[in-house]
């Protein structure tokens, strides 16, 4: 399939309050669902608007994630805010940071070092408790635990929602997308935290270019998902 290519000059935003939306040569930009892409903060529709402005031939989704974000979250996620919060609050069922190595010592060393800053910060602002194991099966957390976290992914309108989903599949952690959309861990540290088991392998055995390749990918999608929320504050 062809690319399409850039047919605009000018790129502007229009609007105010929480009605900002980018216009190409005047004509306002659609989703592909054909809504008007509508944004809820200056500093977001900006960004997306120097997205656009930077398309240089063909258009490369790849290269506009805030585009992107901002489509999943008029088109995806606002049809059916609450189902969508309930596809994510199941990670709280199955935290990566819940689940840890048995050896060697330094692994689980290390494990506790990045992932149990960012439990104890759950716990103090949900007022919840975990079950933290060694090994992959399966380990029930509390109910109230669940509930807890359930209901703060519930909370988050269309918006924040798309820029935390990207943060909680890529790390497989909800406790580590809270703390981040909250501003209690960064993103470099959320990275770090989310992926310490394969960098540590990469350490030890090395690792090959394709897997490089999609570490980097990953690492693209997971900043621009970062910055996708906080551009909406």
């Amino acid at each position: 399939m062809i690319a399409a290519k850039r047919f605009w000059k000018n790129v502007t935003v229009e609007g105010l309050g929480e009605d900002r939306g980018i216009r190409l040569d005047g004509r306002a930009l659609k989703t592909p669902a054909r809504a008007d892409l509508i944004v809820p903060t200056d500093s977001l529709a900006a960004a997306i608007a120097e997205e656009w402005r930077a398309v240089d031939g063909a258009i490369d989704p790849r290269a506009m994630p805030l585009t992107g974000l901002a489509n999943a979250a008029i088109d995806r996620i606002a049809p059916d805010t609450a189902r969508f919060a309930a596809g994510l609050a199941r990670y709280a069922q199955g935290d990566l940071l819940c689940y840890r190595a048995d050896h060697p010592t330094g692994l689980t060393a290390l494990q506790g070092e990045a992932w149990d800053p960012p439990l104890d910060w759950a716990r103090s602002r949900y007022d919840v408790d975990f079950a933290v194991t060694a090994g992959i099966t399966h380990v029930d957390q509390p109910a109230e635990t669940v509930a807890r976290l359930s209901a703060a992914v519930a909370s988050r309108d269309a918006f924040h929602l798309a820029g935390l989903s990207p943060l909680v599949t890529l790390s497989g952690s909800l406790v580590l997308a809270l703390a981040m959309a909250e501003g209690a861990m960064t993103e470099e540290d959320g990275w770090a935290a989310a992926e310490l088991d394969d960098l540590w392998q990469a350490e030890q055995w090395g690792e090959d270019a394709l897997a490089t390749a999609e570490r980097d990918d990953k690492r693209r999608d997971f900043r621009a998902a970062a910055r996708f929320l906080a551009l909406l504050d």
